[in-house]
């Protein structure tokens, strides 16, 4: 991709993932993730209606007509972008792949978190830890998120999301409101993203396409797995093996599933061709 090109797809993305986040998720985001605590700004006097509680005594007896203690709220957060990029993402039978609208909500997420002045960081993972961007502020950072999102090149196509998760807990001591963003067709992460859980906010956002949910009735086709190259040939007529197909899907979804709730993790899933904006509102709005 040249780089006038890459400019052109990172200005189509900006426009519309921006308006989403000004006009739909910017007041959800707020609302959803809030900071930890309260911090002291100032005092002021009394008035008629204030708590007791917050009566500071010594300013108080300094001047010998009650104050009281103002606070605000710590609004600072740290949002974690977590994105697969290994194979399986560049799967899509419908009108995306799922990398695409991967990369879609992950600007969405983005600008919404720039809209509360919080940082914003960036993992690339496959079956290891492809890139980190370090958290920061603004526009121009989120827009260099979106460019790796968009022309990053994985060495691997395989999938670790434990090896991705403990990349996390290393980097980032403090707590976090972390997204990841995958197609979850893997398993053995569970014990890492409990661990992570107890000290990050976490949500998983699973993007998936149709046709990994069943195999349609189509004669004998070839099928390449995208991560391991292999290429075999399938025989779509028989039943035994559709039913095989479908299992293990439901497996991989079934794993998913388990082991967010059992973290204490939000969860939530979106078909390629499915409007992820309502299912993000709907998340946002349910928390």
């Amino acid at each position: 991709m040249d780089t006038k090109e890459l400019l052109k797809k990172v200005r189509k993305i900006e426009i519309k993932t921006r308006r989403l986040s000004d006009h739909v998720f910017g007041g959800e985001y707020h609302s959803t993730f809030k900071g930890r605590g309260m911090t002291f700004s100032e005092v002021r006097k009394y008035q008629f209606g204030d708590d007791v509680r917050a009566i500071d005594w010594n300013v108080t007896a300094r001047y010998n007509e009650p104050f009281v203690k103002i606070f605000e709220e710590e609004r600072e957060l740290t949002l974690m972008l977590m994105v697969d990029v290994s194979g399986s993402s560049l799967f899509g039978t419908k009108k995306s792949f799922k990398r695409e609208i991967i990369t879609e909500i992950a600007a969405t997420l983005a600008f919404s978190a720039t809209q509360n002045n919080d940082k914003i960081g960036l993992i690339l993972f496959s079956d290891e830890v492809e890139l980190y961007v370090p958290p920061k502020k603004g526009r121009h950072h989120v827009l260099r998120i979106i460019r790796e999102l968009l022309e990053f090149s994985p060495k691997s196509k395989k999938t670790n999301i434990s090896s991705a998760i403990k990349f996390l807990s290393n980097v980032m001591r403090k707590r976090a409101i972390v997204f990841m963003l995958s197609d979850f067709m893997t398993e053995d992460y569970q014990h890492e993203l409990k661990i992570a859980g107890k000290r990050h906010d976490i949500t998983g956002i699973r993007v998936y396409d149709e046709r990994e949910t069943n195999m349609p009735n189509v004669g004998m086709i070839q099928l390449k797995d995208e991560e391991t190259d292999e290429v075999i040939w399938v025989n779509t007529a028989s039943k035994v093996t559709r039913n095989r197909y479908e299992l293990a899907y439901k497996k991989h979804l079934a794993y998913f599933e388990d082991a967010f709730n059992k973290s204490g993790s939000g969860k939530l899933s979106t078909r390629v061709d499915e409007n992820y904006v309502g299912k993000l509102l709907s998340y946002f709005k349910a928390r």
